[in-house]
């Protein structure tokens, strides 16, 4: 079982890399998650139980809003998830993989089942102040519990200690190569993705670039293709394609020459695993995001700047990263579950 969070699609995709590389049939694997996720996960042909219905992230202009109240719903939404897995683990056998799920951790322990996690942090640090006293003791309960699993394993670069695992960045396969997704999926010109995952977070974003895009038209030539996700809608435009909610995202960030993103661990990945040149800005706040954008060279005051990003960026192809983390970690569970 793949216990996934439903909060934005990164951990589908993922989860969906690693299934795809263990060699089990598809009709034995079952997902359990929520929001946008089940979609994805079925369209690739897995079983998935939609069952999950996280918290909010509440995103003003980009900016994060009330972070320890979202704490706090987090915890709430928490104990919801482990009646839920409960139920689901005591009704299939086997062993679980969590991906930052740790309501299923703690429900698969009390089971004596084997489980792995995958995750991108050992800890969080959304609060400051007096919160932060809150969160602090939360991380420490997390991290018993990541220590108490069969094995870890982290979609980075790293060294190994104890039962963690880096196995490098964790992205699907593309089905063909570059110039045959062009002609599929019609682009003529050089192309700027802009897509901002599952949540509604990053409709500032796509706002921004719009608006950047329009005033960059009488000098770029280029077409400008918007992926919303399936949480927001967006009219349409004869400046730019809609394309709504796709299940190839990941090949659509391969064909294009530009993809304008939040700062979520996949896209960036993605990126980077098919020497896209991209350009990711973070919410406000949200230290993972700020984190890994960091890593990049961005921060959420490049917002202002998109314009001058975009036409230093566009069609600047990098040497592609290797990324071997969902062959890495499906040799790693394979091993645990034998």
């Amino acid at each position: 079982m793949f216990f996934t969070s439903p909060i934005g699609l990164g951990h589908a995709t993922r989860d969906i890399a690693i299934a795809d590389k263990l060699g089990i049939p598809k009709s034995e694997l079952l997902f359990v998650s929520g929001e946008g996720a089940p979609a994805l996960i079925e369209k690739s042909g897995y079983r998935c139980l939609d069952l999950y219905r996280p918290e909010k992230f509440s995103v003003d202009n980009g900016q994060l809003q009330h972070s320890f109240r979202w704490l706090m719903a987090y915890y709430s939404y928490y104990k919801k998830c482990k009646e839920i897995a409960a139920r689901v683990i005591a009704e299939n056998p086997g062993p679980v993989i969590s991906d930052e799920d740790f309501a299923s951790i703690a429900m698969a322990e009390e089971a004596g089942r084997k489980r792995v996690l995958v995750t991108d942090i050992l800890e969080t640090h959304f609060t400051k102040g007096a919160a932060s006293l809150v969160e602090k003791k939360m991380n420490r309960a997390m991290r018993e519990m990541m220590d108490r699993c069969d094995c870890v394993i982290i979609p980075d670069v790293g060294e190994d200690r104890g039962n963690l695992r880096y196995v490098g960045p964790i992205v699907r396969e593309v089905s063909a190569d570059r110039e045959t997704l062009r002609r599929r999926f019609n682009l003529a010109r050089k192309t700027i993705v802009v897509s901002v995952g599952g949540t509604d977070a990053g409709r500032y974003l796509i706002e921004k670039t719009i608006e950047a895009y329009r005033k960059l038209k009488g000098r770029l030539d280029a077409d400008l293709l918007v992926v919303p996700g399936p949480s927001l809608k967006l009219p349409d435009s004869p400046d730019y394609r809609n394309l709504g909610f796709v299940e190839n995202l990941h090949e659509l960030v391969y064909a294009a020459d530009l993809v304008i993103s939040l700062a979520g661990r996949s896209t960036m990945d993605e990126s980077m695993a098919y020497g896209t040149p991209g350009i990711f800005i973070p919410i406000k706040g949200h230290f993972e995001q700020e984190e890994g954008a960091a890593r990049l060279g961005y921060s959420h005051g490049d917002i202002l700047r998109l314009e001058s990003l975009i036409e230093e960026t566009i069609g600047r192809r990098r040497d592609s990263v290797n990324a071997a983390g969902a062959k890495n970690a499906a040799k790693i569970i394979s091993a645990l579950f034998r």
